[in-house]
């Protein structure tokens, strides 16, 4: 069976037309999931590893040789994590 050009678009376009319906009518069904609140300590690190990675990086922006794991050691240090 052969189809016109005229055929084939208007399928086509009923077919996307009902992939549109489906994903509409399944994006009002789910609720976004609740976001989890940041800890105090997660809000610490986050400053200090901003504080001391521009130590470990180079100056064009890549990171030195271990510089990620030792900026992420130092941050850990500085945030203050077990009492």
């Amino acid at each position: 069976m052969m189809l016109t050009v005229d055929e084939y678009m208007a399928l086509r376009r009923l077919i996307g037309s009902e992939r549109e319906s489906e994903g509409s009518a399944l994006a009002e069904d789910t609720p976004k999931p609740k976001r989890r609140k940041t800890s105090a300590y997660n809000r610490r690190y986050k400053a200090a590893f901003k504080k001391v990675s521009g130590k470990y990086k180079l100056k064009n922006g890549n990171w030195k040789s271990n510089g990620f794991r030792s900026a992420v050691r130092a941050a850990h240090k500085m945030a203050g994590g077990k009492r």
